[in-house]
C-alpha cells in the first residue's frame, strides 16, 4: 500500500469516474486502474463498482477512503510541520469562496495578500457553499470564506464581518424616491431570485418568505425570475424587470453617491435603499479543518481580509 495508491482512491472517490480521477491525478487512467486493482488484491475488498455511466463507493470503500483521506492530510502535514520550521506562511494556501462574495472581496484580499505575504500565494476556488465545505472535507482547499449557515460539519470557525442588506430597484420605480425600504413594501413587487445552489437565495427568501412559494412553481414564474449571478440580477433591475436584495459590498461606491460619476449600466440605472431600523444581514466567516497545522497562514489571511476597506460592514474579531 502506498500514498499514491490512496491518492488515486480518494481521486475517483470525489470524481466518480476512473477517466477524470486520472486527469486529476495527472496520470494515464490504465496507470491509475492498475494501481486500484493492486490496492484491492491486497486489501482482499472490492472498493468501487463499476458502472458504465458512474463509478460508486462500496459501503466498505466509503470507510477506507475516509481513512486514506486521513492518511494523505497527515502525510502532507508532515510537509507543513518541515516548512513552517523555515517559513511558518512559505507555500501557497487553497482557499474557496461562495460567488456572492468573491467578486467583491477577491480583489482587493489579492492585493492584500501580495503585499504583506509574498511567499503565501492563495490557490482561488469560487463554488457554491455545499461543494466547497465538500472540498475542504477532502483536503481539496484549506479554507474557505463562506456565508452563514452551513450545516456543521466539525470546522473551525472564525468570524469576520456581519454584512447587511440593500435593496436594488430601477431608478425609475416608485420606491427608488424613498430614503429607506421595509420588507412589507417589497412583498409587493417582483423579486428576482438567485437560482438554486446559492446561499443569498436562501437569504433573500428569509427576508420575503412569501416569494418562496413562487420560486417553486411553474405558476410563480410571473411573480418572480431567477439569475445566475448577482450581476446578471443587477442588469435585469437595470431594465425594470423587478427589485432584488444585495449584500454591502457589492454595491459600487459611485452608486451610494449621487453627486458621482457612475461608470456602469446598473450604477446609472439602479437606486440601492438601505432597511428601515435594523437591516437584514448576513455573516461572514472563515472556515478551515481543525486538522488543519498552517495556524500561521491562517492568522495572516485574516489579518489580509481586515486589511481590506470592507465598507459599510461591521467587523468582527
Amino acid at each position: 500500500m502506498t500514498l499514491t495508491e490512496l491518492k488515486y482512491i480518494v481521486a475517483v472517490a470525489r470524481e466518480k469516474h476512473f477517466g477524470k480521477a486520472a486527469e486529476a491525478c495527472y496520470v494515464s487512467q490504465p496507470t491509475l486502474s492498475v494501481a486500484i486493482k493492486k490496492l484491492e488484491d491486497e486489501l482482499e475488498v472490492k472498493l468501487f463498482e463499476r458502472a458504465a455511466a458512474e463509478v460508486t463507493v462500496t459501503p466498505l470503500g466509503e470507510e477506507i477512503v475516509r481513512q486514506a483521506q486521513s492518511v494523505l492530510e497527515q502525510a502532507a502535514n508532515i510537509k507543513e510541520i518541515a516548512k513552517r520550521g523555515k517559513d511558518p506562511l512559505a507555500g501557497a494556501l487553497g482557499l474557496g469562496i461562495i460567488y456572492t462574495i468573491g467578486p467583491y472581496l477577491l480583489p482587493d484580499l489579492v492585493r492584500q495578500a501580495i503585499a504583506h505575504t509574498p511567499q503565501m500565494p492563495l490557490m482561488l476556488q469560487e463554488n457554491f457553499t455545499v461543494k466547497l465545505l465538500e472540498m475542504l472535507r477532502t483536503g481539496e482547499i484549506d479554507c474557505a470564506i463562506m456565508a452563514e449557515p452551513f450545516p456543521d460539519t466539525g470546522l473551525a470557525i472564525a468570524p469576520l464581518y456581519d454584512e447587511p442588506f440593500f435593496a436594488a430597484v430601477p431608478y425609475n420605480h416608485p420606491l427608488a424616491a424613498q430614503s429607506t425600504i421595509t420588507s412589507e413594501a417589497l412583498k409587493k413587487e417582483t423579486m428576482l431570485l438567485l437560482g438554486t445552489g446559492h446561499c443569498f437565495r436562501d437569504h433573500v427568501l428569509e427576508v420575503c418568505p412569501e416569494f418562496a412559494r413562487f420560486s417553486s412553481d411553474a405558476e410563480g414564474i410571473r411573480k418572480s425570475f431567477e439569475g445566475s449571478s448577482l450581476e446578471t440580477i443587477k442588469h435585469m433591475v437595470a431594465s425594470g424587470m423587478g427589485v432584488t436584495l444585495v449584500p454591502r459590498l457589492s454595491i459600487p461606491k459611485e452608486a451610494l453617491h449621487p453627486g458621482s460619476k457612475r461608470k456602469h449600466l446598473d450604477q446609472a440605472y439602479v437606486k440601492y435603499l438601505p432597511f428601515d431600523g435594523d437591516p437584514p444581514t448576513r455573516r461572514v466567516v472563515l472556515a478551515w479543518r481543525r486538522s488543519f497545522t498552517r495556524y500561521e497562514a491562517i492568522a495572516a489571511l485574516r489579518n489580509a481580509i481586515y486589511a481590506c476597506e470592507l465598507p459599510g460592514v461591521k467587523r468582527l474579531s
